[in-house]
């Protein structure tokens, strides 16, 4: 069995007898991706600039490009690739992203800030007024910000059709459950494990745990599918699989899930 990139795949740790009878899926980068960062900013500057009384866009094609070529180098937007170096004053934040909403926000528009904004008197306004970079993390949690891997839906339901129990577990620091009913993937799910709920995230054994406790199915006999190596395959060490998955773009990665469906039986 192999990746998408062609990489191999060990079978997974933690199951006897590949007898499998619950699955956990993390969200980003395995179920969904987010939006490319061009795609993010415009869209953020477009619910900006639709405020009554807000001036029109002044940036060209050219500035939005390069700067939201900066934004995703510093890390800006969530679900998208981390930053090339994380300032001393957030690394605290960094640590603990996933455990409460306040931290993740707080992260996440202070990695933007370290990108200064072309006319920052429209887009960093004085007083309580939103900035842009407020928009930007506003943008992201919508469900229009989210892309579905194209077997996402598919490999759910046909476990759901099998009688396995189906869960998600997320490291994230807000509510993603509009954005799986906007996809029509919640219907497919027997338990919703977020990070932020819980003050805790992968890979604390603590937090796949309760998860497995969710689905009503022992450890060792749940299979857990991420992209993150250390996250989410720190679910062996209470005994579960452990599946990885490449997070790429949707288009590159049609069929990733569905050897999913083979291990399961």
């Amino acid at each position: 069995m192999t990746t998408t990139n062609g990489a191999p795949h060990s079978a997974p740790h933690g199951t006897a007898g590949g007898g499998i009878d619950g699955v956990l899926f993390d969200f980003s980068g395995t179920l969904l991706r987010i939006e490319p960062a061009e795609r993010w900013l415009r869209a953020a500057l477009a619910a900006f600039h639709a405020v009554p009384g807000t001036a029109p866009c002044p940036l060209t094609d050219d500035e939005i490009a390069r700067l939201a070529g900066d934004l995703e180098r510093a890390g800006a937007l969530p679900g998208g690739g981390s930053p090339a170096a994380v300032p001393d004053a957030l690394r605290p934040l960094w640590d603990v992203r996933d455990r409460d909403a306040r931290s993740h926000r707080a992260l996440y528009t202070g990695l933007a800030r370290q990108v200064p904004l072309p006319h920052a008197e429209l887009y960093v306004p004085s007083g309580a007024a939103p900035s842009l970079y407020d928009a930007l993390y506003e943008r992201h949690r919508l469900p229009d910000a989210w892309l579905p891997y194209p077997d996402a839906a598919e490999v759910l339901a046909a476990l759901h059709d099998r009688g396995i129990r189906v869960g998600l577990l997320s490291n994230i620091g807000w509510d993603l459950r509009p954005v799986l009913r906007a996809h029509g993937l919640d219907h497919h799910l027997d338990a919703c494990v977020l990070s932020y709920e819980h003050g805790r995230q992968k890979p604390d054994p603590r937090l796949f745990a309760f998860a497995c406790e969710e689905l009503g199915v022992a450890p060792a006999r749940v299979l857990m599918v991420g992209d993150d190596r250390t996250a989410d395959g720190g679910a062996t060490a209470i005994g579960c699989g452990y599946f990885p998955v490449d997070h790429v773009p949707v288009h590159r990665r049609p069929g990733g899930l569905r050897p999913v469906l083979e291990l399961v039986g």
